[in-house]
């Protein structure tokens, strides 16, 4: 390639390389709020459902729209009220017990158990190695410390922002939908609409399965460990629905949290209710897998086991929870797309 005017070349070379760093920038700085407005759009998609379905039944628009939030605020409201005492209780009271427990870690009793149940193990060297690790690390620890309380403020704060921008973009779906078609070339704007409208109900009907079977997987879990007198049952069902909020290992972190705490007898727990927990946990994930989610999520999103597996780790890896969430439905509708767009346009060459 000739090149007339070197100067200009570079010029504009180096301009082009300037605006993609500036690009780059901008989205690295303003990456908190797109993941708000990302969150955000996310939830209205699975309001939108039903709204839909209030229109069918000859609401208006806009009562449609106040009749789902102020649905979700009511369930919220009630959630709040009923659960949160109960769990600001538990946690308070779990909280009062970790200094006895720590007492009991260095304890010789309990170090004694230790090296009679795993005489293989040099207890002695890695106690040692822990209480100079904790020692030589206090201030990274309290530091850290620190920061999750401040994450903690920040979170509550971005969960206000992202509840106000969910009531503005349910509100305002169908005008932002149609504005987006407009940019679409009027040969091509049918077909756009179609699979958009298709992306849009799956991820929308995607959201709501996904909040049934961790609202099941949080009612069934205080169900049971009240029954097996486990400790914290209020709050560990808590920590069930929110991880099973997480497709693919939501249910199994939970499970492994809940089984795990049951296992610490100065909370008032033993090995049986760690074991019943345990049992329980096995029969409902495989309940979850053969019969709630395939007949929650059926209407839903539709993809092969690995690409869940895939997509739900690189979301994970790029966006933390909320990537995981949302991976699975983008990867639903980039096959979508596939099967719709790029197959039929490589039949007809």
């Amino acid at each position: 390639m000739r090149i007339q005017n070197a100067f200009r070349f570079g010029l504009v070379g180096t301009l082009g390389v300037g605006l993609g760093l500036l690009i780059i920038t901008s989205v690295i700085t303003l990456q908190t709020i797109i993941i708000y407005v990302g969150a955000a759009l996310f939830i209205a998609l699975g309001l939108d459902p039903a709204v839909s379905w209030l229109e069918k039944k000859k609401f208006p628009r806009w009562a449609a729209i106040l009749t789902v939030v102020a649905a979700v605020l009511g369930v919220l409201t009630a959630v709040i009220f009923a659960i949160v005492p109960i769990i600001v209780g538990q946690v308070s009271k779990l909280s009062k017990l970790v200094p006895e427990l720590v007492r009991g870690v260095n304890s010789s009793t309990f170090l004694d158990d230790l090296k009679k149940q795993f005489p293989g193990l040099d207890i002695d060297e890695i106690t040692k190695t822990t209480t100079d690790f904790l020692g030589g690390n206090l201030t990274n620890i309290t530091t850290t410390v620190v920061q999750s309380g401040l994450a903690i403020v920040n979170g509550l704060f971005g969960g206000l922002i992202i509840l106000i921008l969910t009531l503005y973009f349910t509100a305002s779906l169908n005008s932002m939908k149609r504005a987006t078609y407009q940019l679409v070339p009027a040969s091509k704007r049918e077909r756009f609409t179609d699979i958009s409208e298709q992306i849009i109900t799956a991820v929308g009907r995607y959201i709501v399965g996904q909040a049934a079977l961790a609202s099941v997987n949080g009612v069934l879990s205080f169900i049971f460990l009240s029954i097996i007198g486990a400790p914290f049952p209020a709050l560990l069902a808590f920590i069930a629905f929110l991880l099973s909020l997480i497709p693919l290992i939501g249910t199994i972190s939970g499970s492994v949290i809940i089984v795990l705490t049951c296992l610490i007898p100065e909370i008032g727990s033993s090995p049986q209710t760690a074991l019943a927990a345990a049992i329980y946990y096995l029969i409902y994930m495989q309940v979850e897998a053969y019969l709630l989610s395939p007949k929650i999520m059926n209407r839903a999103v539709s993809i092969p086991g690995a690409v869940v597996v895939i997509a739900a780790l690189a979301g994970g890896s790029l966006l933390g929870i909320l990537g995981a969430l949302i991976a699975i439905p983008v990867a639903a509708s980039v096959i979508m797309i596939v099967k719709q767009v790029v197959i039929p346009r490589q039949n007809e060459l």
